[in-house]
Protein backbone atom coordinates (compact mmCIF):
# COMPACT_ATOMS: atom_id res chain seq x y z
CA UNK A 1 0.00 0.00 0.00
CA UNK A 2 2.65 2.51 0.44
CA UNK A 3 4.53 1.53 -2.57
CA UNK A 4 0.97 2.37 -4.64
CA UNK A 5 1.23 5.86 -2.41
CA UNK A 6 4.22 7.08 -3.45
CA UNK A 7 3.65 7.08 -6.68
CA UNK A 8 1.53 9.73 -8.39
CA UNK A 9 -1.90 9.39 -8.81
CA UNK A 10 -1.56 10.33 -12.68
CA UNK A 11 -0.10 7.16 -13.41
CA UNK A 12 -3.19 5.54 -12.37
CA UNK A 13 -5.17 7.57 -14.67
CA UNK A 14 -6.51 9.33 -11.68
CA UNK A 15 -6.74 12.99 -12.73
CA UNK A 16 -4.92 14.47 -9.32
CA UNK A 17 -1.81 15.44 -7.58
CA UNK A 18 -2.73 13.85 -4.20
CA UNK A 19 -4.33 10.36 -3.14
CA UNK A 20 -8.02 10.86 -1.88
CA UNK A 21 -9.05 7.84 0.01
CA UNK A 22 -11.85 7.70 -2.89
CA UNK A 23 -9.34 7.49 -5.62
CA UNK A 24 -7.18 5.01 -3.81
CA UNK A 25 -10.14 3.13 -2.52
CA UNK A 26 -10.62 2.78 -6.27
CA UNK A 27 -8.05 2.14 -7.44
CA UNK A 28 -7.53 -0.80 -4.87
CA UNK A 29 -10.16 -2.66 -5.93
CA UNK A 30 -8.37 -5.94 -4.34
CA UNK A 31 -8.81 -4.42 -0.33
CA UNK A 32 -12.46 -5.33 -1.00
CA UNK A 33 -13.89 -2.29 0.78
CA UNK A 34 -16.96 -0.13 0.22
CA UNK A 35 -16.43 3.23 2.27
CA UNK A 36 -14.03 5.82 2.52
CA UNK A 37 -13.99 5.11 6.40
CA UNK A 38 -13.21 1.61 6.39
CA UNK A 39 -9.94 2.07 4.22
CA UNK A 40 -9.38 4.95 6.81
CA UNK A 41 -9.35 2.61 9.39
CA UNK A 42 -6.60 -0.03 7.77
CA UNK A 43 -4.39 3.10 7.14
CA UNK A 44 -4.97 3.94 10.70
CA UNK A 45 -3.82 0.15 11.93
CA UNK A 46 -1.22 0.10 9.75
CA UNK A 47 0.40 3.38 11.11
CA UNK A 48 -0.46 5.46 7.14
CA UNK A 49 -1.04 9.10 8.42
CA UNK A 50 -2.55 12.23 6.66
CA UNK A 51 0.27 14.40 7.26
CA UNK A 52 2.04 17.99 6.03
CA UNK A 53 4.34 17.45 3.38
CA UNK A 54 7.97 19.31 3.16
CA UNK A 55 10.20 20.32 0.83
CA UNK A 56 12.63 17.85 -1.33
CA UNK A 57 15.06 18.57 -3.76
CA UNK A 58 17.64 16.07 -5.08
CA UNK A 59 20.76 16.81 -6.67
CA UNK A 60 20.72 16.94 -10.59
CA UNK A 61 24.35 16.13 -11.33
CA UNK A 62 24.86 13.00 -12.74
CA UNK A 63 28.22 12.80 -11.44
CA UNK A 64 26.55 13.15 -7.79
CA UNK A 65 28.01 9.75 -6.44
CA UNK A 66 31.90 10.16 -8.10
CA UNK A 67 31.79 13.77 -6.56
CA UNK A 68 30.86 12.26 -3.27
CA UNK A 69 33.13 9.39 -3.32
CA UNK A 70 36.34 11.98 -4.06
CA UNK A 71 35.34 13.67 -1.00
CA UNK A 72 34.58 10.40 0.83
CA UNK A 73 38.56 9.52 -0.46
CA UNK A 74 40.04 12.57 0.55
CA UNK A 75 38.90 12.51 4.43
CA UNK A 76 40.83 8.79 4.82
CA UNK A 77 43.80 10.26 2.92
CA UNK A 78 44.06 13.14 4.60
CA UNK A 79 43.33 11.48 8.16
CA UNK A 80 46.52 9.45 7.31
CA UNK A 81 48.66 12.48 6.32
CA UNK A 82 50.57 13.65 9.37
CA UNK A 83 49.75 17.33 9.18
CA UNK A 84 51.02 17.62 5.30
CA UNK A 85 47.58 17.72 4.15
CA UNK A 86 44.33 19.36 5.59
CA UNK A 87 40.49 18.96 3.91
CA UNK A 88 38.12 21.86 4.80
CA UNK A 89 34.60 22.78 3.59
CA UNK A 90 33.92 26.60 2.48
CA UNK A 91 31.22 28.15 2.19
CA UNK A 92 29.46 31.60 2.07
CA UNK A 93 26.42 32.99 4.07
CA UNK A 94 24.39 36.28 4.09
CA UNK A 95 23.15 37.18 7.27
CA UNK A 96 21.07 41.34 8.09
CA UNK A 97 21.02 43.59 9.98
CA UNK A 98 17.25 43.14 11.40
CA UNK A 99 16.53 40.27 13.49
CA UNK A 100 15.31 36.87 11.71
CA UNK A 101 11.97 35.53 13.58
CA UNK A 102 12.17 32.57 15.16
CA UNK A 103 10.54 30.76 18.25
CA UNK A 104 10.87 31.75 21.46
CA UNK A 105 9.90 31.52 25.26
CA UNK A 106 6.73 34.07 26.42
CA UNK A 107 3.68 33.85 28.39
CA UNK A 108 0.69 32.15 27.56
CA UNK A 109 -2.03 34.22 25.60
CA UNK A 110 -1.69 36.93 23.44
CA UNK A 111 1.62 38.16 24.13
CA UNK A 112 4.24 36.74 21.18
CA UNK A 113 8.25 37.03 21.44
CA UNK A 114 9.26 40.17 19.73
CA UNK A 115 12.18 41.00 16.71
CA UNK A 116 13.08 44.01 17.72
CA UNK A 117 13.57 46.31 14.55
CA UNK A 118 15.40 49.21 13.26
CA UNK A 119 14.25 51.61 10.99
CA UNK A 120 17.16 51.36 9.17
CA UNK A 121 17.86 50.07 6.11
CA UNK A 122 18.05 46.07 6.01
CA UNK A 123 21.83 46.11 5.41
CA UNK A 124 23.77 42.40 4.46
CA UNK A 125 27.03 41.12 5.46
CA UNK A 126 28.68 38.70 3.85
CA UNK A 127 30.94 36.01 5.41
CA UNK A 128 32.96 32.97 3.91
CA UNK A 129 34.16 30.56 6.29
CA UNK A 130 35.98 26.80 6.02
CA UNK A 131 35.50 23.95 8.65
CA UNK A 132 38.41 21.51 9.00
CA UNK A 133 36.91 18.08 8.40
CA UNK A 134 38.94 16.34 10.99
CA UNK A 135 39.82 18.95 14.17
CA UNK A 136 36.49 21.47 13.87
CA UNK A 137 39.00 24.44 12.90
CA UNK A 138 36.49 27.29 12.24
CA UNK A 139 38.19 30.15 10.10
CA UNK A 140 36.28 33.06 8.77
CA UNK A 141 36.30 36.41 7.16
CA UNK A 142 33.33 39.10 6.72
CA UNK A 143 32.56 42.30 4.55
CA UNK A 144 29.86 43.79 2.72
CA UNK A 145 30.42 41.54 -0.66
CA UNK A 146 32.34 38.72 -1.07
CA UNK A 147 34.29 38.56 -4.70
CA UNK A 148 37.70 37.20 -6.37
CA UNK A 149 39.34 39.92 -4.32
CA UNK A 150 38.15 38.86 -0.84
CA UNK A 151 38.27 35.13 -1.69
CA UNK A 152 42.41 35.13 -2.63
CA UNK A 153 42.59 37.35 0.56
CA UNK A 154 40.72 34.74 2.67
CA UNK A 155 42.63 31.69 0.93
CA UNK A 156 45.74 33.08 1.81
CA UNK A 157 44.45 33.71 5.70
CA UNK A 158 43.83 29.90 5.35
CA UNK A 159 47.20 28.92 4.06
CA UNK A 160 48.98 30.49 6.65
CA UNK A 161 47.09 28.97 9.45
CA UNK A 162 48.25 25.78 8.01
CA UNK A 163 52.00 26.97 7.76
CA UNK A 164 53.20 22.73 8.21
CA UNK A 165 50.71 21.26 5.34
CA UNK A 166 51.86 21.08 1.66
CA UNK A 167 48.61 20.65 0.03
CA UNK A 168 44.96 22.13 1.44
CA UNK A 169 41.99 20.34 -0.17
CA UNK A 170 39.01 22.85 -0.06
CA UNK A 171 35.82 21.77 -0.36
CA UNK A 172 33.37 23.76 -1.91
CA UNK A 173 29.81 24.21 -3.91
CA UNK A 174 29.56 25.16 -7.43
CA UNK A 175 29.30 29.08 -7.07
CA UNK A 176 31.17 30.46 -10.47
CA UNK A 177 33.01 32.63 -8.38
CA UNK A 178 34.89 30.27 -7.18
CA UNK A 179 36.22 29.11 -10.55
CA UNK A 180 37.04 32.60 -11.46
CA UNK A 181 39.89 32.56 -13.86
CA UNK A 182 41.30 35.83 -11.64
CA UNK A 183 40.81 33.26 -8.56
CA UNK A 184 42.57 30.56 -10.21
CA UNK A 185 45.60 32.08 -11.16
CA UNK A 186 46.33 32.73 -7.51
CA UNK A 187 46.41 28.88 -6.57
CA UNK A 188 48.49 25.82 -7.72
CA UNK A 189 47.81 24.42 -11.18
CA UNK A 190 44.22 22.90 -10.23
CA UNK A 191 43.90 18.23 -10.75
CA UNK A 192 40.10 18.12 -10.40
CA UNK A 193 38.86 14.83 -12.25
CA UNK A 194 35.33 17.23 -12.89
CA UNK A 195 35.32 20.32 -14.79
CA UNK A 196 35.00 23.68 -12.93
CA UNK A 197 31.53 26.03 -14.41
CA UNK A 198 32.26 29.03 -16.16
CA UNK A 199 29.61 31.39 -16.51
CA UNK A 200 29.50 31.70 -20.22
CA UNK A 201 30.28 35.42 -19.77
CA UNK A 202 33.43 35.10 -18.16
CA UNK A 203 36.67 35.20 -19.42
CA UNK A 204 38.31 31.83 -19.58
CA UNK A 205 42.02 33.54 -18.84
CA UNK A 206 42.77 35.87 -16.12
CA UNK A 207 42.70 39.64 -16.84
CA UNK A 208 46.60 40.27 -16.60
CA UNK A 209 46.21 42.79 -14.00
CA UNK A 210 45.30 39.77 -11.67
CA UNK A 211 47.81 37.58 -13.34
CA UNK A 212 50.37 40.28 -12.05
CA UNK A 213 49.00 41.02 -8.51
CA UNK A 214 48.12 37.25 -7.67
CA UNK A 215 50.51 34.82 -10.64
CA UNK A 216 53.05 34.86 -8.17
CA UNK A 217 51.37 33.03 -4.72
CA UNK A 218 50.98 29.41 -5.99
CA UNK A 219 48.85 28.73 -2.93
CA UNK A 220 49.02 25.06 -2.28
CA UNK A 221 45.10 24.71 -2.73
CA UNK A 222 43.27 22.46 -4.31
CA UNK A 223 39.52 22.75 -5.18
CA UNK A 224 37.24 19.82 -4.71
CA UNK A 225 33.89 20.31 -6.17
CA UNK A 226 30.92 19.07 -4.56
CA UNK A 227 27.42 17.83 -6.83
CA UNK A 228 25.59 20.61 -8.21
CA UNK A 229 22.49 22.28 -5.27
CA UNK A 230 23.57 19.76 -2.95
CA UNK A 231 23.58 21.94 0.04
CA UNK A 232 23.47 18.58 2.18
CA UNK A 233 26.58 17.40 1.25
CA UNK A 234 28.64 20.42 2.86
CA UNK A 235 28.83 20.15 6.81
CA UNK A 236 29.21 23.95 7.42
CA UNK A 237 25.95 24.41 6.19
CA UNK A 238 25.02 23.32 9.69
CA UNK A 239 27.65 25.31 11.19
CA UNK A 240 25.44 28.56 9.38
CA UNK A 241 22.51 26.79 11.48
CA UNK A 242 24.04 26.54 14.37
CA UNK A 243 24.68 30.79 13.75
CA UNK A 244 20.97 31.06 13.17
CA UNK A 245 20.29 29.40 16.08
CA UNK A 246 22.60 30.72 18.99
CA UNK A 247 22.63 34.43 17.31
CA UNK A 248 21.16 36.03 14.90
CA UNK A 249 17.37 34.60 15.38
CA UNK A 250 15.57 37.79 17.52
CA UNK A 251 19.08 38.99 18.18
CA UNK A 252 18.47 42.81 19.98
CA UNK A 253 21.40 44.72 17.93
CA UNK A 254 19.69 45.79 14.46
CA UNK A 255 20.51 49.67 15.50
CA UNK A 256 24.27 48.63 16.44
CA UNK A 257 25.46 46.43 12.99
CA UNK A 258 29.24 47.19 13.93
CA UNK A 259 28.26 44.94 17.26
CA UNK A 260 26.17 42.56 15.16
CA UNK A 261 29.30 41.76 13.20
CA UNK A 262 31.62 41.77 15.94
CA UNK A 263 28.80 39.57 17.95
CA UNK A 264 29.52 36.63 14.96
CA UNK A 265 32.70 36.74 14.48
CA UNK A 266 33.40 36.72 18.27
CA UNK A 267 30.96 33.52 17.99
CA UNK A 268 32.86 31.93 15.70
CA UNK A 269 36.28 32.45 16.56
CA UNK A 270 35.56 30.08 19.65
CA UNK A 271 36.17 27.46 17.26
CA UNK A 272 39.44 27.68 16.15
CA UNK A 273 41.28 25.72 17.82
CA UNK A 274 39.06 23.08 16.67
CA UNK A 275 35.90 21.74 18.46
CA UNK A 276 34.98 18.37 18.71
CA UNK A 277 31.60 19.02 19.53
CA UNK A 278 30.75 21.51 16.70
CA UNK A 279 32.16 17.88 14.56
CA UNK A 280 29.78 16.21 16.38
CA UNK A 281 26.67 18.42 15.52
CA UNK A 282 27.71 18.58 11.77
CA UNK A 283 27.88 15.11 11.42
CA UNK A 284 31.79 14.61 11.00
CA UNK A 285 34.13 11.93 12.24
CA UNK A 286 35.86 12.50 15.01
CA UNK A 287 39.61 11.12 14.65
CA UNK A 288 40.28 8.39 17.81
Amino acid sequence: MLHQLRREPSQFGVSAARWTLADFREQCAWLDIKTDASLWMIFERLGIHYKRGRDYVHSPDPQYEAKRAVVERLKREVQTSQGLAALLFLDEITYYRQPSLACAYEEAGEALPKAVRSLRSNTQTRLVGTLDAHTGCVLCAQGSTIGVEQLVAFYRQVVAAYPDAQRLWIVQDTWPVHFHPDLLVALEPQHSPFPFPQAPCWPTEPHPRARQRWGHLHLPIQIVVLPTYASWCNPIEKLWRKLRQDLLHLHRLADDLPALRAQVLAYLQQFTAGSFDLLHYVGLHIPS
